[in-house]
């Protein structure tokens, strides 16, 4: 606040300097007839009517809010205040010149009236620019901080409707996961043993990613590698699994326990559904500037897709938060008895 004050003071003294070094110019170009002591007297009066009136001004503005409302409701109450200021200036100016003699024979011969007129339209073009570089200065940074105010903000709300989704996907996945194991256990102790195994390590690995926004995508794999290995203990044959994946695509990032939450969609919605059971096939490959990951499973759409069920909404809000309209996300019907989950993130250079 010091530092902010002792600022103000000194521009307020370097600008009206700056117009006591411009009448003494005029002065000594047009070679005015009046003595030195005269003009310096005028300049002093002038440099100290102006810090004063202008600071005045200063304490209206900050007192009325003007800075804080809409420049359409603050410009006519600028203007009213300007014409205010210009005179109240004029009339200390003038008052000085009288009052420690510095007028001239010319001046004397209108009236008080007629030179307070006169003075306040030509000392308003003295406050006029104090007026403009002071407003529209604060109104700037008054913006810039909204500005900067709305981006922490937005960043807030991204960060905790992030960490709502991730909230959200553990418990939905573990319920599923546990699920799985109570359907081993009275058929094979052993398998089911396993399995707990299996899910100690997906939580593991899930928990550890849950502290990042994006993983890479081997990380990623492998949740899915040991979900699908767990899976694979409850529909045994019915369930067939197959990868293709470009190695070079293992180090690009992705969000943590998106893939994962696909093909868990794909599970439930349509492996589970079969008789016969199906495929699972995870692809991830690169296709132009965009990293591709599909997941395709045995089944059909039934209908529209459902836009509100989880794994599928979780994925859309995740990847409109993290890359906005640079991703894309869609499900649809493929060679009559396949459906397909696919998902383009920007390819992100390491």
């Amino acid at each position: 606040m010091f530092f902010a004050n002792s600022r103000y003071w000194l521009l307020q003294l370097i600008g009206w300097g700056f117009v006591g070094l411009v009448m003494l110019f005029f002065a000594h170009a047009y070679k005015v007839n009046i003595s030195d002591k005269v003009l310096l007297g005028r300049i002093a009066i002038v440099i100290t009517a102006g810090i004063l009136v202008t600071h005045i001004l200063r304490l209206v503005i900050k007192w009325r809010g003007w800075m804080m409302e809409s420049i359409e409701k603050a410009i006519p109450k600028l203007i009213i205040a300007l014409v205010f200021a210009s005179m109240l200036f004029s009339l200390i100016v003038l008052g000085g010149f009288d009052y420690f003699k510095l007028g001239t024979d010319s001046g004397k011969k209108l009236t008080f009236f007629a030179r307070l007129l006169g003075s306040t339209f030509d000392n308003g073009l003295f406050i006029l620019p104090w007026l403009l570089i002071y407003y529209f200065y604060h109104f700037f940074q008054k913006s810039r901080r909204q500005q900067l105010d709305t981006l922490r903000l937005e960043t807030l709300i991204k960060e905790l409707e992030l960490k709502t989704i991730k909230a959200h996907i553990n418990p939905h996945f573990i319920f599923n996961a546990l699920n799985s194991i109570r359907a081993l256990v009275d058929e094979n102790p052993k398998r089911a043993r396993r399995a707990v195994t299996e899910l100690s390590n997906i939580l593991r690995s899930s928990m550890q990613s849950e502290k990042m926004e994006t993983v890479p995508f081997e990380k990623e794999l492998s949740i899915v590698k040991d979900y699908l290995a767990l899976e694979n203990m409850r529909f045994e044959d019915r369930l067939k699994i197959e990868y293709q994946i470009d190695e070079d695509t293992l180090n690009q990032p992705v969000p943590p326990m998106m893939l994962q939450t696909l093909v868990e969609n794909a599970i439930k919605h349509g492996i589970s559904k079969q008789i016969d059971g199906g495929l699972i096939k995870v692809i991830s490959e690169f296709k132009g500037n965009f990293h591709e990951l599909i997941v395709q499973n045995t089944g059909r759409l039934s209908g529209e897709v459902n836009e509100f069920g989880f794994g599928l909404s979780s994925t859309n809000n995740r990847l409109s938060l993290l890359y906005g309209e640079k991703a894309n996300f869609e499900i649809k019907q493929v060679n009559g008895s396949m459906v397909e989950a696919k998902v383009l993130i920007p390819i992100t250079v390491s």
